[in-house]
């Protein structure tokens, strides 16, 4: 089979972990467009890849940002043509708004190491995953109302933590942080959050909850073969233009 061709779609601003960590954890031909500075591909080269990948934000898909706006239309083009679709985070927020669902503000942060139970035990995306597993967590807006049709696939007690529409998934927790890039963030939400419970995050940030996360990462292996299977035999590997 082929190397998949994937539109990374990166809404971090150019955070410089984000593309470090979905360069190592996504064994495909990458190319990243700045959506956060309204980088996008052209409207009509959604066949020119065999999947997309939207990252996650400090931004929130409600604000009145033209790049938002833009990119939210790009991916219900992506899903209107059926290319595969995975959010993460503020991604799994844009999959969804994409797609007719709806995001708001949280009351309560959610962030640290966090477990997440699997709904449908069936799903190709959480293939070889536990019925309940262990991943970071750190966002304060979630998705209230899924898009018609969408399958649940992973809650906790915060909410939605993966859901699915056709070929599109999001997920919301970050399967691809390691250690470093959770330290860096969650020190970002002192003024938010304040010291101690920082603090509190940081002291969670160990060798063995690391280790249990990494059970998480599979979904990106399982995320590259269902692509695979969408659109077998494509012509990625004599694209080899970058953006």
């Amino acid at each position: 089979m082929s190397r998949p061709r994937f539109a990374l779609l990166d809404a971090s601003g150019r955070d410089s972990d984000t593309r470090r960590n979905f360069r190592r954890e996504l064994d495909a031909d990458l190319v990243e467009f700045a959506a956060s500075e309204g980088e996008l591909p052209p409207g009509d080269a959604y066949d020119e890849f065999d999947g997309v990948v939207v990252t996650g934000s400090r931004a929130s898909v409600y604000w009145d940002e033209p790049w938002i706006e833009a990119l939210v239309e790009w991916v219900a083009g992506a899903a209107e043509r059926d290319l595969p679709i995975l959010g993460v985070c503020f991604g799994h927020q844009v999959v969804a708004e994409a797609l007719g669902g709806r995001v708001e503000g949280m009351e309560e942060f959610e962030i640290g190491y966090r477990e997440v139970d699997r709904v449908d035990p069936e799903n190709p995306l959480f293939d070889g995953i536990d019925e309940r597993f262990t991943v970071f967590t750190t966002h304060g807006d979630s998705v209230t109302d899924l898009p018609s049709g969408a399958e649940v696939l992973a809650e906790n007690e915060y909410g939605v933590h993966a859901f699915r529409v056709g070929n599109a998934f999001g997920v919301q927790f970050h399967p691809e942080y390691d250690p470093e890039t959770a330290r860096n963030v969650s020190n970002g939400k002192r003024e938010r959050l304040g010291d101690d419970r920082v603090d509190a995050v940081l002291d969670g940030i160990t060798d063995e909850n690391y280790a249990a996360a990494c059970e998480a990462k599979r979904l990106f292996e399982n995320f590259v073969g269902y692509t695979n299977g969408v659109r077998p035999d494509t012509a990625a590997t004599t694209r080899t233009s970058d953006a």
